[in-house]
């Protein structure tokens, strides 16, 4: 495969990302208007102006999740994560690397957090200048030389100047969302079947569970996609800060198979620079689809081709 170039690929990556995006309020709507479609058809003016009235309730319930997930993320990923913050004088070298880095390109520089964990990973959060963040492992900066920390924080930072955490943080909100209507949906329709002058019958609210859980299944599906192009994007940026390819490949190449950290979220493990890849074997085309990173040695081979 031909290398098509760091700002091609970031263009490309950034106006698929924007369309993935784009799919998670779409899945939402179409998700509600479907029930309404399921429970009352063939009386489609019922289904048009039932669906027309409960807009404005999603729209609020969702401005509501924002503002709670808004105000509480970083709170959460602290607390998942057990990090604490990192200041100069903990780990001098740590610090004027990322500030220098920030510096060359005139970006803000983010709050430093490490995780005592002997896995060699990092990721970077916040939804604004005031939250952003860059999180690495003890484990990574004491087995990386410095010229592949470097790398990753590089890594980090590009997530950060390109928006990648307030866009993934956007997109596990709207996968949270979209669970919770399907529950609400879900007890509506049960409940309300059990009234006597309810029209629907076991057998439509078996089509409506399903069409919920394909409308779920889809809406992680895309997140896992959005998550696996950020980091192609985020790599590209790396290099370009750096100017540095063979850095971030060898950092990758000691972090492939050593990334293990103690996480209890799966969305925050999302987040880092490596999460176990994609799977081998039977089915593995299948389970590929739910792999929120791509495969390290797919970033090792487009890394090296900088060479």
């Amino acid at each position: 495969m031909k290398f098509i170039g760091l700002q091609k690929q970031i263009r490309q990556n950034n106006f698929k990302s924007i369309l993935l995006l784009l799919s998670f309020p779409a899945i939402i709507l179409g998700g509600t208007y479907l029930v309404f479609f399921i429970g009352y058809q063939p009386n489609m003016e019922l289904v048009n102006r039932s669906f027309i009235e409960v807009i404005p309730f999603v729209f609020v319930g969702v401005g509501v999740w924002f503002l709670i997930a808004y105000f509480s993320h970083s709170a959460i990923i602290k607390r998942t994560t057990k990090s604490n913050p990192l200041s100069r004088k903990e780990n001098l070298k740590i610090y004027n690397m990322t500030e220098n880095l920030c510096m060359s390109v005139g970006m803000t520089m983010p709050k430093l957090y490490i995780i005592n964990s002997p896995g060699l990973n990092a990721f970077a959060s916040g939804l604004d200048k005031k939250t952003f963040s860059v999180t690495l492992t003890t484990g990574i900066i004491e087995r990386l030389n410095d010229e592949e920390l470097e790398g990753v924080i590089a890594h980090e930072l590009t997530h950060i100047r390109n928006k990648d955490v307030r866009l993934l943080i956007i997109s596990i909100i709207f996968v949270g969302i979209f669970g919770f209507l399907i529950q609400v949906m879900f007890r509506s329709m049960l409940f309300g079947g059990r009234r006597r002058d309810s029209k629907m019958d076991p057998k439509i609210m078996i089509i409506a569970i399903a069409v919920a859980a394909l409308g779920y299944l889809l809406t992680m599906l895309f997140r896992f996609a959005l998550s696996r192009k950020r980091e192609y994007l985020a790599d590209a940026g790396a290099v370009e800060l750096t100017k540095n390819s063979h850095a971030l490949a060898s950092a990758l190449r000691k972090i492939s198979g050593n990334s293990d950290v103690e996480v209890k979220s799966e969305d925050v493990k999302q987040m880092f620079i490596e999460n176990g890849g994609r799977k081998k074997g039977f089915l593995s085309s299948v389970k590929n689809l739910f792999a929120t990173h791509p495969p390290i040695e797919k970033r090792i081979e487009i890394l090296e081709r900088r060479l």
